[in-house]
């Protein structure tokens, strides 16, 4: 039986994740029709069950996914209109036709006991990591096989997570290495030329793409705007106007296309072979320069951010080790010391912990 999933906490799936998952076999079946409907899903089903997708890339055989979980809110609860309105987005008009009719059967029975419950089983799947993976992945499999007459799986059995620290520099270099995906592949030297990402649907408009970048660039409306965020916290409502949150938007793109320039040139071996893609002198020159992350690191393939178990500061990943050393097997879980490992010298005090023995 494969080992249960880390999470942040024990008492809820909160947090911040990064997600991979592959087409069974590794086949190349997405195409531009099944990237486009894959994504409406994806935002489908993040309204439905309250997660936030900060950034996303589906390549032809696999996806990323950054996705920040909640903390499930006591007045989080959706009334029956708008949680029917939200199915119907994610699972289509011929399923919910079928529910619309079980639940007026058991309306004109007087069930209201059955419609409760299952109206409490809907809000349970909510704030929940693998609830929502386990969503996507079935509904897109039925589609594609229904369209292409196939049957069978289409995933992978199970998708990968790691667990990124929700601050600023852990966020920002899990979303640049997401969003070059498209780059490292030799598909592109412009990422926002690959719409089928959270940094070209953020470039090309789409609000909650622009709302994933703000969260990832640290431009939320409590930070951008601290005096507004003082007076929702008193009115109970949003005083932020949409002048306002644009200009926010667009300050937090602006600061991740300069982050995503930076130092992104090909590799070139001395015989004049490129060894390594990279972004163009031509889009380099385009985009504006900023000290900080190298960006040369993030258009390698690099195996800290799909293989570690948590990626983030040396302070909590050692919390969190030393919260779940049940987890791990072998010396490690009496004798370890500590669980951040040093990933090199230049990612900025980052660290990861590595699947363990």
């Amino acid at each position: 039986m494969p080992k249960p999933r880390p999470f942040p906490f024990a008492d809820s799936q909160a947090g911040v994740f990064h997600v991979v998952s592959r087409v069974a076999g590794r086949e190349f079946r997405l195409g531009d029709e099944e990237k486009e409907t894959f994504g409406r899903m994806l935002d489908a089903y993040a309204r439905l069950l309250g997660v936030q997708v900060l950034t996303h890339c589906t390549m032809s055989n696999h996806f990323h996914l950054l996705l920040r979980v909640p903390n499930r809110a006591a007045d989080s609860e959706p009334s029956m209109t708008e949680l029917l309105e939200r199915l119907t987005a994610a699972v289509g008009d011929l399923q919910m036709k079928e529910i619309r009719k079980q639940l007026e059967l058991w309306e004109r029975n007087g069930a209201q006991d059955l419609i409760e419950a299952w109206r409490q089983r809907q809000i349970a799947a909510m704030y929940s990591l693998s609830e929502f993976m386990k969503r996507v992945k079935q509904r897109f499999t039925r589609w594609y096989n229904k369209r292409t007459g196939r049957v069978g799986i289409f995933w992978e059995d199970r998708y990968r997570s790691t667990i990124v620290q929700d601050e600023e520099k852990a966020l920002r270099m899990m979303a640049a290495y997401i969003d070059l995906n498209p780059v490292r592949a030799g598909i592109t030297d412009d990422p926002g030329n690959y719409r089928w990402s959270g940094y070209a649907e953020a470039m090309a408009g789409k609000v909650d793409a622009m709302e994933g970048i703000a969260r990832v660039t640290g431009a939320t409306a409590e930070r951008v705007h601290p005096m507004a965020a003082k007076s929702r916290s008193a009115s109970g409502k949003s005083p932020e106007t949409s002048s306002m949150r644009r200009r926010r938007h667009m300050r937090a793109l602006l600061h991740y296309r300069q982050m995503l320039g930076v130092a992104g040139r090909p590799r070139v071996s001395p015989d004049g072979r490129l060894t390594r893609r990279g972004v163009s002198e031509k889009v380099q020159a385009r985009l504006a320069r900023e000290s900080g992350i190298k960006r040369e690191l993030l258009t390698r393939r690099v195996r800290h951010f799909t293989r570690g178990v948590i990626f983030g500061s040396r302070e909590f990943i050692d919390e969190w080790f030393e919260r779940n050393r049940a987890w791990f097997g072998g010396q490690s879980r009496e004798s370890r010391q500590t669980g951040a490992r040093s990933i090199g010298r230049d990612w900025l005090g980052l660290y990861n912990l590595r699947q363990l023995k």
